[in-house]
C-alpha cells in the first residue's frame, strides 16, 4: 500500500524543480533583456548599427577656374590611387600557409597557435609570390619600399602605395588580384594651359588643397563641403530606412580677369625677351585702364603644375607681386604730373638744367651731357633727370611724398594675391633735398610690377585710381579721381614722344596704335650703394586717342652690354600692347607698322 505514495511523492517532486528552472530561466532572460533595454541601451544600438547602419558621403569635385571668356584653366580629373590593408593580407597569406600545411598532413591547428613560425612560413610564402614584384614594377616603385609598406606592420589598416596612377596602371593592378591591395577613386587638378598661366592660378597638393595662387586663395569657394548619408540596410544590403541626410555644399567656379589670349601673347614676348638678353628673370602685367581688371600676370621662368617635378623654388615665385626693384625713369612722369597737379609749372613749361648737373646736400644731380633749357616733353623724351629733379625742388617735400603714396606706393595693389608685397616707401620719415630728387627720377622707392601696372593705370585712366583686381567685374567700380583729367592728358601725350626720333625708345615702334611710355634702368641696390647690375623696365598705355591698356615689362639682371630698358623691355612691350589692342578689337589711331630699328637712345 505505501509504493503507489512514493511514486506520486517522487514525480511532484521533478515537476516542481523542472517549474523552478523554467521561471528561473525565464527571469533571467526579462532581467537580461531589461538589462540591455533600460540600464544599458546604448550597447545594444551600437552593435545594431555595426551590422545594419552605413554612412555614405556624397563627394564634390573641387571648382573649376575659367578666364574672362569661359576658357577653362583649372579642371578637376578622375584618376585612381592604389592603397594596401596590411591587415587583411596577413589574414590572406595566414590561410593560404594553414590550407598548404593541411594539406600535406601537418597539424595545422597546432601550427596557428605556433606565432614563430607562422611568422617565417608568412614571410616564405610572400617573398615566393611574383605578383609582388610585378605590382612594384607597374608602381615604378623599389621592391624594398612596397615589402616595407605591406609587411613591416600587419596591423596597420591603410596604406598608399601610389597617388593618382593612370587607367592603365590600375586595369593592370585590377587584374593582378593581389589580397590586400585595393583601387581607390581620386581626383586631379590639371592646368590645360601649364605654364602661361602657372603664377596666377598655383597649384593643389597630392590632397586637392591650394598651395600657391589662386588655389589658395579662393580654397574654401572652390573646395565646398561633402554631404553625408546615414541609412540601414537588411542584410541583403537593402536599403530600408533614411536615418540622417547632410546635403553637400557645391563648390563654387571662380571666374578671372585674365584673358588666355593676351596672356599667352604676354608669356611668350617676356619669355623671349629673357632669353634674347640672358636675363635671370623677368615679370609682365597688362591691366585694362577702365576696370582695373588685370587681363595678363606672367613670369619667366615659369614651371609646368601639371609636372612639379622641375618646379623649383625660385620658378614658383610670382616675381610680378613679390620682386621688389627701384623703378627707375619709369616715374618721371610721375614727377612731372605732381608740377602741374600742384600748379608748380604749366604744360607749356621751359625747364633750365644747365650746366648739366647741380649738388643737392653735397650729393650730385647729373645728366650725361648738358641740356640746357627743356620743354616738359623734351625732359621725357630723352629722360632728362637733371629737369624732374628741378620740378621736384619747386614742391613743398610733404606734397611730393604724400602723391606718391596716394597713388600707391607703399601699399597692395588690390589684388589680394598670395604672397603680394607693399613694396618698400617710408612717407614719414625725414627727406632730404637730394632724396626728394632721387624719388622724382625713381630711386629711394622700391615698388613691384604690379605697383607700377597700378601707377599707369591711373594715367590711361585720366587720373582716376582704382585697386587692381583678378576677378572678372561686371560692372567697372567708380574709383578715386585724384588727378585733373586736363593734366594727365598733356602727360600721357608728352609721353608720345619716348616713341619718336632722338626719345628713349626710337627703335620700339607699336604696330597701328598711338602709344605712351617710359623707359627705365636702374641700378640694383646692394649692401652699401649699388652694384653693376641692371632692371630694364617699359611701361607705357595705348592708344593715346583713348587709353585702354596699360602694360609693364621687367626684364631683371640681362647679361652682356645691352641692359637699357628700351632694348630689354621696349620690343617685348610693343608685341604684347599691339597685339593685345587687337585681339580686344580697339580701332588702330595710328597707321604705322611695328619695328626695331639699329639705333636709338637708351635710358
Amino acid at each position: 500500500m505505501n509504493k503507489p505514495k512514493v511514486t506520486t511523492s517522487l514525480v511532484t517532486w521533478r515537476f516542481a524543480l523542472v517549474c523552478v528552472l523554467l521561471v528561473m530561466v525565464f527571469l533571467t532572460l526579462v532581467a537580461r533583456a531589461a538589462y540591455l533595454q533600460v540600464i544599458e541601451p546604448d550597447k545594444a544600438r551600437e552593435e545594431n548599427a555595426k551590422r545594419t547602419v552605413r554612412v555614405e558621403k556624397l563627394k564634390v569635385q573641387r571648382g573649376m577656374i575659367f578666364d574672362r571668356n569661359g576658357k577653362e584653366l583649372a579642371v578637376s580629373v578622375p584618376v585612381v590611387s592604389v592603397y594596401a590593408d596590411p591587415k587583411a593580407l596577413d589574414k590572406s597569406i595566414a590561410k593560404k600557409v594553414l590550407k598548404a600545411a593541411r594539406k600535406q598532413g601537418e597539424d595545422y591547428k597546432a601550427l596557428a597557435t605556433n606565432e614563430a613560425e607562422m611568422t617565417r612560413r608568412k614571410q616564405a610564402w610572400y617573398a615566393n609570390e611574383l605578383r609582388w614584384r610585378e605590382l612594384a614594377d607597374v608602381l615604378q616603385i623599389k621592391n624594398e619600399e612596397v615589402d616595407s609598406r605591406l609587411r613591416n606592420d600587419p596591423s596597420r589598416r591603410f596604406v598608399y602605395l601610389k597617388r593618382q596612377v593612370t587607367p592603365a596602371v590600375a586595369n593592370y593592378i585590377r587584374q593582378l588580384r593581389l589580397p590586400g591591395i585595393h583601387l581607390l577613386d581620386e581626383s586631379k587638378r590639371f592646368y590645360p594651359s601649364g605654364e602661361v598661366t602657372a603664377h596666377v592660378l598655383g597649384f593643389t597638393n597630392i590632397d586637392g588643397k591650394g598651395i600657391e595662387g589662386i588655389e589658395r586663395l579662393f580654397e574654401t569657394a572652390l573646395t565646398g563641403a561633402e554631404g553625408k548619408r546615414t541609412v540601414r540596410k537588411d542584410a541583403r544590403g537593402r536599403e530600408i530606412q533614411v536615418l540622417s541626410e547632410e546635403q553637400r555644399v557645391e563648390p563654387e567656379n571662380i571666374e578671372l580677369s585674365i584673358d588666355l589670349r593676351i596672356q599667352a601673347i604676354a608669356y611668350r614676348a617676356l619669355k623671349s625677351a629673357v632669353l634674347s638678353y640672358k636675363a635671370t628673370s623677368g615679370s609682365a602685367m597688362v591691366v585694362d585702364v577702365r576696370t582695373g581688371e588685370v587681363l595678363a600676370m606672367v613670369n619667366s621662368p615659369s614651371f609646368n603644375p601639371n609636372d612639379m617635378s622641375d618646379a623649383a623654388p625660385y620658378k614658383r615665385r610670382n616675381r610680378a607681386i613679390t620682386d621688389l626693384f627701384e623703378p627707375g625713369s619709369t616715374l618721371k612722369p610721375l614727377a612731372v604730373l605732381a608740377g602741374l597737379d600742384y600748379g608748380a609749372i604749366e604744360a607749356d613749361e621751359v625747364i633750365d638744367t644747365y650746366p648739366g648737373w647741380m649738388r643737392l646736400g653735397g650729393s650730385l644731380v647729373q645728366d650725361t651731357i648738358n641740356h640746357g633749357e627743356m620743354t616738359l616733353r623734351e625732359i621725357l623724351k630723352i629722360s632728362s633727370n637733371m629737369g624732374v629733379a628741378k620740378i621736384s625742388q619747386m614742391l613743398p617735400k610733404d606734397y611730393m611724398v604724400g602723391l606718391y603714396q596716394k597713388v600707391g606706393f607703399g601699399e597692395d595693389t588690390g589684388t589680394m594675391m598670395v604672397g603680394e608685397s607693399s613694396g618698400l616707401f617710408y612717407p614719414n620719415r625725414r627727406w632730404s633735398d637730394f632724396e626728394i630728387a632721387t624719388l622724382a627720377y625713381g630711386y629711394a622707392v622700391s615698388a613691384s610690377t604690379a605697383q607700377i601696372a597700378r601707377l599707369y593705370s591711373v594715367f590711361g585712366s585720366g587720373g582716376i585710381l582704382r585697386p587692381l583686381t583678378i576677378l572678372k567685374q561686371k560692372t567697372p567700380p567708380p574709383g578715386e579721381r585724384i588727378f585733373k583729367k586736363e593734366d594727365v592728358h598733356a602727360v600721357v601725350e608728352m609721353m608720345e614722344s619716348v616713341f619718336e626720333k632722338g626719345g628713349t625708345a626710337a627703335n620700339v615702334k607699336v604696330d597701328g596704335y598711338r602709344a605712351a611710355g617710359k623707359t627705365g634702368t636702374s641700378e640694383k641696390a646692394i649692401a652699401g650703394g649699388y652694384g653693376d647690375e641692371y632692371v630694364g623696365y617699359f611701361a607705357g598705355v595705348a592708344p593715346v586717342s583713348d587709353p585702354r591698356l596699360a602694360v609693364v615689362v621687367m626684364v631683371n639682371e640681362p647679361g652682356g652690354d645691352v641692359y637699357y630698358g628700351g632694348h630689354t623691355s621696349g620690343p617685348a612691350f610693343a608685341e604684347i600692347m599691339s597685339n593685345a589692342l587687337r585681339i580686344l578689337n580697339v580701332a588702330p589711331d595710328k597707321d604705322r607698322v611695328a619695328y626695331i630699328s639699329e639705333s636709338g637712345n637708351e635710358s
